[in-house]
């Protein structure tokens, strides 16, 4: 049995030999939240050809310069026309947004400042320079630059860059995939109506989202009593994983079912000098990683944050999510000898506590946004300290 600090818990939690997952090469649609396992490059520039930013008339800066001017409609340019003849001097040619610009137009006069002058003539209210709501070819990105570099969660504004490039499909990394195990007789799902004595499953939500979050597949889901035949017989059907997350059961009590199952088999279950979430289990089982979290609802959410998301992210290619600093908005005695995780909603640089420490009060967990860390030697901060904090 292990007694550890949050420091020397999380590097034996970093060590566990989660394998990365294999490159996969996926069609843009189904690339959506997956990470890009290389950077990806443009074949093309973009935009692919000299274009109108605006509903106009493509001109000549020298031929408008005098404005207002009437000049001669010359020409129609709708979107998806092919190699426009060039603009002749003295003429001007209308032109649809995203229209190819004729060789010799280096300006696009918008419609709004022009009127009809009738026999096919238009008047130039306003002239424009050279450039004026033109886009250029390659002033988006150039053919061989990085379009979206690697690592990069990919959300449709990564996608829809592709796709404008042509790309088709990408290399992504393969779903790691880690089955989840809830315990405790008490359970029900949501939606179930509720009898004495049971309460709703918050901790299957918590983990299954949380995983998805952070670039995760959730693999088989079970939720089993505190009787050790069906735990064990739940844990055969998804051990041969990349990870399992277990929660409850693994405190020094009666019916500890993820601990008196898991012990046998090499899992080691101990503290860790933190609240909430210190009964923790680790280990490998059959070559498998094992992290076995308390069942409380808070200790479930604070022990996946704090130990299993930075593993996660770092197997999924994501950066980590970092810690960093706020100023107390109020003063905050804690509990001595123990590391707190006390829930916070941070608003710019400053952190309000709310609700209390207990492991039960997820209400107070939803209104939070951050974890804020008190060592535990601290008993008491004063309003307008600096304090760690963690994004949840």
């Amino acid at each position: 049995m292990f007694r550890l600090s949050v420091e020397e818990y999380a590097e034996r939690v970093a060590d566990l030999p989660v394998r990365p997952s294999a490159v996969q090469v996926e069609q843009l649609q189904w690339a959506v939240h997956r990470v890009a396992a290389e950077d990806l490059r443009s074949p093309v520039d973009l935009p692919l050809f000299r274009n109108s930013q605006m509903d106009g008339f493509a001109a000549r800066s020298a031929d408008v310069a005098g404005a207002p001017v009437e000049l001669p409609v010359v020409a129609e340019i709708p979107a998806g026309a092919v190699e426009p003849r060039p603009l002749a001097h003295g003429g001007v040619a209308r032109i649809m947004t995203g229209a190819p610009l004729p060789d010799g137009a280096d300006c696009v006069i918008p419609v709004e400042d022009t009127t009809d002058a009738g026999d096919g003539r238009v008047r130039i209210e306003r002239g424009r320079g050279i450039g004026e709501y033109v886009r250029n070819r390659g002033s988006d990105v150039h053919s061989e630059e990085v379009l979206v570099p690697a690592g990069t969660l990919l959300e449709p504004r990564h996608l829809a860059a592709l796709a404008a490039a042509g790309v088709a499909e990408v290399p992504v990394l393969g779903h790691l995939s880690v089955p989840i195990i809830t315990t405790g007789a008490e359970l029900l799902p949501p939606g179930e109506p509720l009898t004495p004595g049971r309460i709703y499953d918050a901790n299957r939500v918590a983990l299954e989202t949380g995983l998805a979050v952070n670039g995760i597949g959730v693999g088989l889901r079970r939720r089993t009593s505190d009787d050790p035949s069906e735990f064990a017989a739940a844990f055969e059907e998804v051990h041969r994983a990349s990870l399992v997350i277990t929660s409850g059961g693994v405190s020094k009590g009666a019916y500890e079912v993820v601990r008196d199952v898991l012990e046998p088999r090499g899992v080691e279950f101990g503290s860790v000098a933190m609240q909430p979430g210190g009964p923790q289990g680790i280990g490998v089982v059959d070559g498998t990683p094992v992290l076995c979290f308390p069942g409380n609802p808070v200790s479930t959410q604070v022990s996946f944050a704090v130990f299993a998301r930075p593993l996660l992210r770092r197997v999924a290619g994501l950066p980590p999510i970092e810690a960093d600093a706020a100023e107390l908005a109020h003063a905050v005695s804690s509990v001595p000898g123990r590391r707190q995780f006390l829930r916070g909603l941070r608003t710019g640089g400053i952190v309000e506590i709310v609700g209390g420490p207990g492991s039960h009060l997820v209400a107070a967990m939803a209104r939070a946004n951050v974890l804020v860390d008190v060592p535990a030697e601290t008993t008491e901060l004063a309003a307008g300290e600096t304090v760690r904090v963690l994004p949840l």
